[in-house]
């Protein structure tokens, strides 16, 4: 269990937060946004925030920065505490898209330690579950979350790519997810309470907290072993796995991050989209950006506003197959249009922020194969049954 050195008492009043927003005159940042950001600054105990160039409005705070504060609010984090992007290599003897796409499990459905318990994903469980939660344990979630094989397209920084083990044409597998119901119950116990006040007792929500991202963290390493199984491949340990959402205590603050990753000597996996690349940095933040980065392409447009001009302007086949050749797999029609590529900024100019206010080096960029929202009834059916067989002539 992670050590909190909490302040030991407060800090005397100091003057209004600064709000530093790292991204280009040309970045596109919604007024909404910055607005969040403001009213976040005026928080009692609030000392600086830092938006990364993907911020984008969020439900009472922003998603995309990092907030550092003497007082710990626990509606800054959200819900989803422990979610994060971790990076799985994976070895297979071809990577067609159709193929593979199909093979895909159902990542809906938890593991159950009696119906599953021959399930060779367990493995990926070393000792106890965290808050002992089992539900949800093994699934994906909705939103923005995903589970994507992807190719090792470019290689950008030779020296970083070479320590992490990847060169060009590898696959791996990027897991976007966080603590599933665990989160939502950590914070509806304190909203239920204290609203969107500050946490009461700093230290046992922080104990919550600690138990919610080792099992954010946890669970993106079943997923891993849930789909490397079902590809026909041996699951492996992440070489990158980032939590995005939740509090650090550094420097006698409390150090909120809602969307924006760890970003001080750490190698992140920065998400575009289902249709675009993903940037893997070696992420060198300093404290005027809150020692984060961005964690992904950020929204540009809100989920109602994706749906309605998706709906206009795109066909479900078009956003099931992307411009660079891969699939979606997503029986939810709502959410890839929601999801879909259109909705969210350029990567690559949240990447050229990063580097140009010195936050990252890129190191490597990924280009989706098939990357997995919710499952199509016919192909997780199919890949059930499949697994199911293998795992009788292996026991």
């Amino acid at each position: 269990m992670s050590q909190h050195h909490l302040p030991r008492e407060p800090l005397p009043p100091s003057a209004p937060a600064t709000v530093t927003v790292f991204a280009s005159p040309t970045s596109w940042i919604e007024s909404a946004a910055l607005a969040q950001c403001r009213q976040v600054a005026a928080l009692d105990g609030m000392r600086h925030v830092a938006a990364m160039p993907d911020l984008h409005p969020g439900k009472g705070a922003p998603i995309g920065a990092a907030m550092a504060s003497t007082v710990l609010y626990p509606f800054l984090v959200g819900s989803d505490i422990g979610c994060g992007i971790a990076v799985f290599p994976i070895k297979l003897k071809r990577a067609v898209p159709e193929r593979l796409a199909a093979r895909f499990p159902d990542l809906d459905r938890a593991l159950d330690p009696v119906r599953d318990a021959d399930d060779p994903a367990w493995a990926a469980v070393d000792g106890d579950v965290p808050a002992g939660h089992l539900d949800g344990l093994g699934t994906v979630g909705r939103g923005n979350h995903f589970v994507e094989l992807a190719r090792v397209d470019t290689i950008l920084d030779g020296r970083h790519a070479g320590r992490l083990g990847l060169d060009a044409g590898d696959l791996v597998l990027i897991v976007h997810s966080g603590s599933r119901g665990l989160g939502e119950r950590i914070l509806r116990a304190h909203t239920e309470v204290h609203g969107a006040g500050p946490a009461v007792d700093p230290a046992a929500y922080l104990r919550s907290h600690d138990d919610a991202v080792r099992w954010g963290s946890l669970n993106r390493r079943v997923l891993a072993a849930r789909v490397a199984h079902a590809l026909g491949a041996e699951p492996t340990a992440p070489i990158v796995d980032q939590c995005h959402n939740l509090v650090e205590v550094r420097d006698g603050v409390y150090l909120h991050r809602k969307g924006a990753a760890p970003g001080d000597g750490c190698d992140v996996l920065i998400a575009g989209t289902r249709g675009t690349a993903s940037y893997l940095v070696a992420a060198h933040a300093g404290p005027d950006a809150n020692h984060s980065v961005a964690h992904g392409a950020g929204r540009k447009m809100s989920r109602a506003d994706a749906l309605r001009r998706g709906r206009a302007k795109h066909t479900v086949e078009e956003l099931r197959r992307t411009p660079v050749g891969s699939l979606v797999v997503c029986g939810d029609r709502q959410l890839l249009f929601e999801e879909a590529p259109t909705a969210y900024k350029r990567i690559e100019q949240v990447i050229a922020d990063l580097v140009e206010h010195r936050l990252a080096t890129p190191v490597l960029a990924t280009t989706p194969v098939v990357t997995y929202k919710t499952p199509d009834p016919g192909s997780a059916a199919r890949a059930d049954r499949r697994g199911h067989r293998g795992r009788r002539g292996r026991s």
